[in-house]
């Protein structure tokens, strides 16, 4: 698993995303025949930032105001592959989502429309595409401080685009000095939104492959103007995602109670909950109730946790790594006692390799009332024969 990792300690810009991924290894002809389709033949050379060497990429592009579908249709001309034009489209919406709720409806971009976004977004994406991380972290932005001037005056730093961006990614923010001056970007935070979606990496552990650095425009003499990005690779092959984790502890609710709201919460789109055996304040015996669920949907099982069994707290541990294997179901065609059935079971992969086979259980066990056997018997000799479909060389 490969694991591309943006440190931007010093903000981000559409420019310095592009030259780190460069830096890192991207193909710089391929990037180059994007951004020059799309706008002009960019200026790729290398820079030293503070003692740090690192590509700075100009895109020597006319400044010229576009509409949102003016730049999509330039986006569509570009030469690169389509997976990378999706992205760039992606990342022109957020940024006129963020747009049209800070300065309302306009025909033109008011921040980012001109053709340098264009072919920035564009060779950004389209050298994003060409490393195929397989999980990306962004660690926390550096948005610097002071004031900068737009189209429609003196803003504060960061930019409100930035801002609105930036809280509908999820992404870590560091606020900076008035010094520090603006140190990401509207385009530099919709790439960090849009690349920060394509999976969620896990804890940062593994080998370092490679690290690339971008450089921006300016030259402090004492802290380099880079955008640095590493390439991890992790031993684990798992994939994983992120839930929550809410908890309350019950000691007056009736097991009846208690079946029923582990009911209700299944229902309402929990992915799991339990009952723990604890001890509670005075030595009362007590419940710990725990429920698992994708974090959009925490706030909505906490109330129902609390409406179901009348408790005044639930606590959330937010945002937990978890670890899935990937799974898929295939059809097993099983013969006992002269009778054959076909029986769903379950598969559990890391890579290509099979580490665990669960026969479905409702169809061992209807089919095993019909036979007059344990169902612990039947879902055994189901299990064998899902092995021998699949090979002994799948036998963990």
């Amino acid at each position: 698993m490969r694991v591309l990792v943006f440190d931007p300690f010093r903000g981000a810009a559409g420019d310095m995303i592009c030259g780190a991924l460069l830096h890192l290894g991207a193909e710089a002809d391929l990037v180059a025949r994007a951004m020059r389709s799309a706008v002009a033949d960019p200026e790729v050379r290398l820079v030293e930032r503070a003692g740090i060497r690192a590509i700075k990429v100009d895109t020597r592009a006319p400044v010229i105001h576009r509409t949102l579908d003016q730049v999509l249709e330039r986006v569509g001309e570009a030469d690169a592959p389509p997976e990378a034009l999706e992205m760039a489209r992606r990342v022109f919406s957020r940024i006129a989502r963020a747009e049209e709720e800070i300065h309302g409806a306009s025909p033109h971009f008011h921040d980012v429309g001109a053709d340098d976004a264009i072919a920035d977004i564009v060779g950004a994406c389209t050298a994003f595409h060409l490393l195929r991380p397989d999980a990306v972290a962004v660690l926390p932005v550096a948005l610097g401080g002071g004031s900068v001037s737009g189209p429609h005056g003196i803003y504060p730093v960061p930019a409100p685009a930035t801002m609105a961006i930036l809280r509908d990614s999820g992404l870590r923010i560091r606020y900076g000095s008035f010094e520090d001056g603006e140190l990401c970007t509207p385009t530099g935070a919709a790439l960090l939104a849009e690349f920060s979606a394509s999976g969620d990496p896990g804890p940062l552990t593994g080998t370092l492959l490679a690290t690339g650095y971008g450089a921006g425009d300016r030259d402090p003499p004492c802290i380099p103007n880079v955008l640095r990005v590493t390439l991890l690779e992790r031993g684990d092959v798992m994939k994983g995602d992120s839930v929550d984790i809410l908890e309350t502890n019950v000691d007056d609710v009736t097991g009846e109670v208690m079946a029923s709201a582990m009911a209700a919460l299944m229902a309402a789109g929990a992915r799991d909950v339990c009952a723990i055996p604890c001890n509670m304040k005075k030595g009362r015996p007590g419940h710990l109730i725990r429920v698992i669920c994708d974090p959009e949907r925490s706030g909505e099982l906490a109330s129902a946790m609390a409406v179901e069994m009348g408790t005044l707290g639930v606590r959330c541990v937010q945002s937990v790594h978890r670890f899935v294997a990937e799974r898929d179901l295939i059809q097993v065609r099983v013969r006992i006692e002269g009778r054959e059935r076909e029986i769903p079971v379950k598969c559990g992969r890391i890579g290509e390799s099979v580490f665990v086979l669960k026969p479905e259980f409702e169809a061992v066990q209807e089919w095993a009332d019909s036979l007059g056997l344990p169902a612990r018997k039947v879902a055994r000799i189901v299990e064998e024969e899902a092995w021998k479909l699949l090979g002994q060389d799948n036998l963990r």
